[in-house]
């Protein structure tokens, strides 16, 4: 199953926050706006983090995580079958109280008929009541009726009448399945790579360690399937058995050494005012454990060391390694057993895993978690890098902010189709040639450009100006029919903007030409919202506006050196642009 919408309450910075989840979820935001508070708030809902009396956002006495899971399988939807709403799904809420207690709570389909609702079930233990009801058929025929008898009676009811029972969607009274404390990994398997930690942990042979799962996986394998292993299992079985008073079928063991039958009467007589003797059992280890409690990762690449004196840039290429290698045995295991009690799903957690990596190793590292995202896990991560944003996945991204206290952390995110057809094909065309157009979502303000030209002299002149700033982010769109499609993304995340392109009626140009100018640049203007964007154009082009003639090639760069000329000087109207630009 996987995570379909969370929804998080006073949790730290965050108030009230709804977020739609993707296979692949991308938060991206400032420093301290609350991209790790809605991880954390993850790693509560899954029971690997404690909640603590700062977690709660200011005056608050009660938290909740609560997460909608979709696409469960034919085991969860067993395991999970008394929250199962009619487009199998389940909604469940963690809650957290000022005092240190918690609890997990599922949404059911409770019928607004009284006899049906579980909870009064106790009410009707009296045959001469129960009998009275519709569900009475499906009682035992004789006994004393008990108040599981009662709500088998309603469930089987409701499923035999579900079409004309009617219900209401409402979080239950009793505990989550029953349970006071639901059981760590019923919900699937997390694996959480915060952004410091020391990379021997998680290739240690803890159960809670990434290696760790992955080695168990295996040990259990070989224990199951290897003759030798096998074998000496049961030796050692025997062996330990032979030192007890007694084997295994509670019989006296003859051929127990002496020595530890005087020693059990040493003590004993010591005892023997006390009226106690004692007797020495030695149970066989693990075998399993032993395996897993001396096992230690070296990695040579040259020199060969542990794990934890090599660079951090391997340690997290080992991680990430680690987790390829983990997901492959994920997809590989049956996912189908009908015993199994816990989901078989996986969330891998990240937090900045572009950490000690170069760029194009964080660009290597991130298609694989895509490749991972698309198969039977979830992948959340939050980061600062725009190697790992994708413009064309935008609806994986959710820009997180936080504009004062009093409001909490708030999110920004888009999950219907804005662009379809040759538009889709257009807008996925001009990402590919400029991959860098990514960094849009971090920017405080976009400059939509058209062109090489108008990217490389327009911060030229800013900084002549000195009023360039590095929050606004530039933008080549590729061209004026392109820059359109770059406005329908910033409106879907209200990210503020400013369209600049040409007017394109130069003097050679025919009136066919000029034409087709005017409606590329109608296409921007229709394109804008004007409560977060808006355009400037130039005269003809941006040559033009700075007093010179291009020709020939390489037209970006021979702009550039005409303008670093120390005697040009900028015209006014162009300065007046520029600034405006930049305000």
């Amino acid at each position: 199953m996987k995570i379909e919408t969370v929804h998080i309450s006073n949790w730290r910075s965050i108030k009230e926050l709804a977020i739609k989840f993707q296979d692949l979820m991308v938060f991206i935001g400032q420093n301290n706006h609350g991209k790790s508070n809605i991880l954390s708030a993850l790693l509560f809902f899954f029971g690997e983090i404690k909640h603590q009396d700062l977690d709660f956002n200011k005056g608050t006495q009660e938290l909740y995580v609560e997460i909608i899971f979709s696409n469960l399988d034919d085991a969860d939807k067993t395991t999970f079958s008394k929250y199962l709403t009619s487009d199998d799904k389940i909604r469940v809420r963690k809650s957290a109280f000022i005092n240190g207690s918690f609890e997990y709570h599922g949404y059911i389909e409770n019928p607004i008929e009284e006899y049906l609702q579980e909870s009064n079930a106790s009410s009707f233990t009296k045959r001469e009541t129960a009998e009275t009801l519709p569900f009475h058929p499906f009682l035992p025929a004789n006994g004393r009726l008990s108040k599981q008898d009662i709500i088998d009676a309603q469930i089987t009811y409701i499923n035999q009448n579900r079409d004309s029972v009617i219900f209401n969607y409402e979080l239950e009274e009793s505990n989550f399945l029953g349970l006071k404390s639901v059981a760590k990994g019923i919900f699937g398997n997390i694996y959480f790579i915060p952004a410091i930690k020391d990379a021997s942990e998680d290739f240690s042979s803890k159960e809670s360690s990434a290696f760790g799962k992955l080695f168990s996986g295996i040990i259990e394998s070989m224990s199951d399937n290897n003759l030798d292993w096998k074998d000496t299992k049961e030796k050692l079985v025997s062996l330990f058995g032979s030192l007890n008073l007694h084997d295994e079928n509670g019989q006296h063991n003859p051929n127990r050494p002496i020595e530890l039958s005087n020693f059990e009467e040493l003590i004993s007589v010591e005892l023997e005012s006390w009226g106690a003797k004692i007797n020495v059992e030695i149970s066989p280890p693990n075998i399993d454990d032993v395996f897993k409690a001396n096992t230690q990762v070296w990695v040579d690449d040259g020199v060969r060391t542990d794990i934890r004196r090599k660079g951090h840039g391997l340690q997290r290429a080992m991680v990430f390694a680690l987790i390829k290698v983990l997901s492959s045995q994920i997809d590989a295991k049956d996912s189908t057993p009908s015993t199994r009690s816990a989901s078989n799903s996986s969330y891998f957690i990240l937090e900045e895993p572009e950490l000690y990596l170069h760029p194009q190793a964080q660009r290597a590292m991130f298609d694989s978690l895509i490749d991972l995202s698309k198969s039977n896990n979830q992948v959340i991560l939050c980061t600062h890098s725009s190697a790992l944003i994708s413009v064309d996945n935008y609806k994986s991204i959710c820009m997180v902010r936080k504009e004062s206290d009093q409001i909490g952390t708030e999110i920004r995110q888009c999950i219907e189709d804005i662009f379809t057809g040759d538009t889709k094909k257009d807008f996925n065309l001009s990402y590919w040639l400029n991959p860098d157009r990514s960094e849009l979502f971090f920017a405080k303000k976009v400059l939509l450009v058209e062109g090489q030209t108008d990217k490389i002299v327009i911060p030229r002149l800013a900084k002549k100006l000195s009023i360039f700033r590095h929050d606004y982010t530039l933008v080549d769109c590729g061209s004026k029919t392109c820059i359109p499609l770059y406005c329908l993304l910033l409106n879907k995340f209200r990210i503020p903007y400013i369209a600049i392109y040409d007017k394109d009626h130069q003097a050679h140009k025919s009136p066919q030409d000029f034409s087709v100018a005017d409606n590329a640049s109608r296409g921007v203007e229709s394109a804008i919202d004007k409560t977060l964007g808006e355009s400037l154009i130039f005269a003809n082009d941006i040559e033009e506006e700075i007093g010179y003639v291009a020709s020939g090639k390489n037209k970006a760069l021979t702009a550039l050196t005409f303008i670093d000329d120390d005697s040009y000087e900028i015209p006014a109207n162009l300065a007046l642009k520029i600034k405006t630009i930049y305000s």
